[in-house]
């Protein structure tokens, strides 16, 4: 009888492989990186790094960074489960980035904009006094130069360790945008999963242009939060981009692949217009061949108090007041 050799098996190194979250397939991980990170099976937009987000967008090598080394100090000397200064350190040491966002010059098919990406593997990308200036300087470099910008968000909000500080961003950036919009300049909000708390109600909402990843999710509050306070059972698919891309608050969904030609139509549809070319003259008129509605003959006065008090008539008793009581479904369909 022949004697075999048993060897032991050779075990595969770890990190190898990865399982979508969302058909539960397990795919190799240079095959997911070579696809952009999105499963060849169901088409999941994993989560992508700030680094990775600007290469798959911009023309090679036209990055240009601004402000790499802005930190973040803990005036607030925040203890959670660790001193915030411990999970800055670690976030640092993580990423090899100082927050979480960058932003610089770039083009997208040899069209020029200012490019800001937020990373979520930073503290969740949350918004902290850091952040907030990072973005507003990205908008206001826009606005002096003449260019679009273009935010890519991926956030859970507000960065609750700098407290008060970290909610004045919300209005910081806001009012960047308002003197970006004021001189005639494009915004355009990418949404990526997530974009969520005080991100998603400040500068993220307030694209002229707003597109979203497929199956973001988008939203103020969490899902679980929303469901108990109202105690209801929420729609299928609630606070995803499908769903509000249905509800009218997206412009489109742009799948990762898709989205930097979709970037670049964009800017040059809108990104290379003048003020004066997005404002009509003073003597501008319409054609005569355009049907415009009658003008109304005449406009009511606003009734004063005693006219009210002349003109009362008793209310129709069938008729209800007020309703406080308003479902789901009813707020959905107005």
């Amino acid at each position: 009888m022949a004697w075999r050799r048993f060897r032991k098996k050779k075990e595969l190194p770890s990190g190898l492989w990865i399982k979508c979250p969302n058909c539960e397939e397990t795919q190799f991980k240079k095959e997911l990186r070579r696809n952009l990170d999105v499963c060849t099976e169901c088409g999941h937009h994993f989560p992508l790094s700030a680094p990775d987000r600007v290469l798959h967008l911009i023309d090679q090598d036209t990055f240009e960074e601004y402000c790499p080394d802005l930190y973040t100090i803990d005036r607030l000397k925040f203890v959670d489960r660790e001193p915030y200064s411990a999970k800055i350190r670690r976030s640092v040491q993580k990423t090899g980035r100082a927050e979480a966002v960058v932003y610089g010059l770039a083009t997208i098919e040899g069209q020029p904009c200012i490019l800001c990406v937020m990373d979520f593997t930073f503290i969740g990308g949350s918004m902290g006094s850091v952040v907030g200036e990072k973005v507003t300087r990205a908008i206001e470099l826009a606005t002096e130069r003449g260019l679009p910008v273009i935010v890519v968000s991926a956030s859970g909000g507000a960065r609750m360790h700098e407290g008060a500080l970290s909610l004045m961003q919300m209005g910081k950036t806001c009012a960047a945008l308002q003197r970006h919009d004021a001189k005639g300049g494009l915004f355009i909000s990418v949404l990526t999963n997530p974009t969520t708390g005080g991100v998603m109600a400040s500068f993220a909402a307030l694209g002229d242009v707003i597109l979203a990843e497929p199956g973001a999710l988008i939203g103020f509050a969490g899902p679980r939060v929303i469901q108990e306070t109202l105690r209801q059972q929420l729609p299928e698919g609630f606070q995803r981009s499908e769903f509000l891309l249905d509800h009218g608050f997206l412009d489109q969904l742009v799948s990762r692949h898709e989205l930097r030609s979709m970037l670049s139509r964009i800017l040059g549809y809108l990104g290379n217009y003048t003020p004066d070319q997005l404002t009509a003259p003073d003597n501008w008129q319409a054609p005569e061949d355009w049907d415009l509605p009658d003008e109304p003959e005449s406009i009511q006065e606003a009734p004063t108090a005693d006219s009210q008090a002349t003109a009362s008539e008793p209310a129709d008793p069938e008729t209800p007041e007020s309703d406080s009581e308003f479902s789901l479904k009813e707020i959905e369909a107005t």
